[in-house]
This record gives structure tokens, C-alpha cells and sequence, in this order.
């Protein structure tokens, strides 16, 4: 089970963190602790800590972001030898958004480690995952200047591969919709046409079920909660049905 960040009230002086254990999650000996413990702290906490030498993850941030892509494209380009430029930087894209960054901290279990004000806690949501995602980035600039870039790119490719194994992050183009239409066109078959042929259930728990034509030929159905994941759905049968997937 993990356990929550680490919160600080106000007058904070000598916060602790289990580098031992942080090396264990990360799967990293850490030689120079300070810049670790400068990585897992967000700038709320600088406001509740009496630490005048503390120092916020930001600029580590910084440096983590340009290190983790040019990690992250060398990766693709050794392994995707026969990609263009344009699929390998949707495939980049793909690997280092924000909700990739957010798998990733939380593949790592950073939450245990974080030194963060109750403000900054309570923000939640979309709020908390930032800090998350930013600190996963300043654990990269950390690695990087505690023992260079071999490691820093080690650990980068170690923790994609592990997140790609279990599904929490997806290289390949999932816009279904799209794929189907880039083959209808440069095949010179028109513009597919999705069209509704079920609802069912109550207003705040309908499905909705889809048919995907190409001309007048029909290429499957799909369904979903809402009629864009029954489109996409419908569209993923298509390019089945064409062998494209």
C-alpha cells in the first residue's frame, strides 16, 4: 500500500527522507542525497520549512524535461529504424505528456517521498499529478548530475518499458477515427460515415451503438458511453476488418 506525501505544517526545520527506501523504488544508488532531496521538494514547501538553504524542484524540472526527451528519442530511434520523423515524434509525444509523466511517478511510488505543503496536498486531482509529473522530471535532472547521462537515460528507458509492459502508457496511435479516414482517402473510397443505430439506458447512463460505412458498404459496429468512444470503437472494428490493425 503507499503512503501518502509528506506533509509539513508551517516552522518545519529538518524534514526527513528514506533514501534507502527512495533507492529501492527507483532502482538507483544515490551517491549526493541533497539533490535528491531538492527533487521531491515542491516549492509549497519551501513556504512551511525553516530551511533557509532549501531549494525547490523547479530547476531541476527544467533540466529532468531536456534530458527525458532526448532520452526518449534516442530510445525511439534505435528501436523504430524504419519510422519517419513525423510518427516518431507523435510516438515521443505519446511517451512524455502529462498523463505518461503521471503514470510513470506513480510506477515509482514519488507520492511516498514528496515534501509538500497541506495547501498544496489538498489541491488533489489534476493539481496533485502535476506535482507528481513535475517531480518525476527533476528525479531525471537529479540522476543526470549525480552520475551523468548513461544512468539518467537507463533509468528513463527502465521505467517506460516497465510502464508499456503494464499498459499505463500506449505508444501506438489510438485515434482509431483517424486511421480509418487516412486509409478511406488515400485509397480514393471517401469519407467514412458513422451512424447511430441504438441508445439504450437512462439519460445519465446511456450507451450508444454505432455503425462505421465506407461508400455503402458497412465495416462493423461499436459501442460506448458516450458517441465518441462508440465511434472509435466502431472505427478500431473497421481497420480490424481491413487488416490494418
Amino acid at each position: 500500500m503507499r503512503n501518502s506525501p509528506k506533509v509539513f505544517e508551517a516552522g518545519t526545520s529538518a524534514p526527513k527522507v528514506d533514501f534507502r527506501k527512495l533507492e529501492r523504488s527507483l532502482n538507483y544508488s544515490i551517491r549526493d542525497e541533497e539533490l535528491f532531496f531538492q527533487a521531491l521538494s515542491h516549492r509549497s514547501f519551501l513556504q512551511v520549512t525553516h530551511n533557509e538553504d532549501a531549494i525547490s524542484n523547479e530547476r531541476l524540472e527544467f533540466l529532468g524535461d531536456s534530458i527525458l526527451n532526448l532520452a526518449v528519442a534516442e530510445y525511439l530511434y534505435r528501436r523504430h529504424r524504419t519510422a519517419a520523423e513525423g510518427e516518431l515524434t507523435k510516438m515521443r509525444s505519446r511517451l512524455v505528456n502529462h498523463k505518461a509523466l503521471t503514470a510513470y511517478a506513480h510506477q515509482l511510488g514519488i507520492a511516498d517521498f514528496m515534501l509538500m505543503s497541506p495547501s498544496a496536498l489538498q489541491s488533489g486531482g489534476k493539481g496533485m499529478e502535476t506535482i507528481l509529473a513535475d517531480a518525476y522530471e527533476a528525479l531525471i535532472g537529479a540522476i543526470y548530475l549525480d552520475r551523468g547521462f548513461d544512468l539518467a537515460r537507463t533509468f528513463v528507458e527502465e521505467t517506460i518499458r516497465r510502464a508499456l509492459e503494464h499498459g499505463m502508457v500506449k505508444i501506438e496511435d489510438e485515434n482509431f477515427k483517424s486511421q480509418l479516414l487516412e486509409h478511406a482517402q488515400a485509397e480514393g473510397l471517401g469519407v467514412p460515415r458513422y451512424i447511430t443505430i441504438g441508445e439504450v439506458g437512462p439519460d445519465h447512463d446511456r450507451t450508444f451503438t454505432i455503425e462505421v460505412f465506407i461508400g455503402k458498404a458497412s465495416y462493423g459496429t461499436g459501442s460506448g458511453k458516450n458517441k465518441k468512444d462508440a465511434e472509435q470503437a466502431a472505427a478500431e472494428k473497421a481497420l480490424r476488418q481491413l487488416n490494418l490493425t
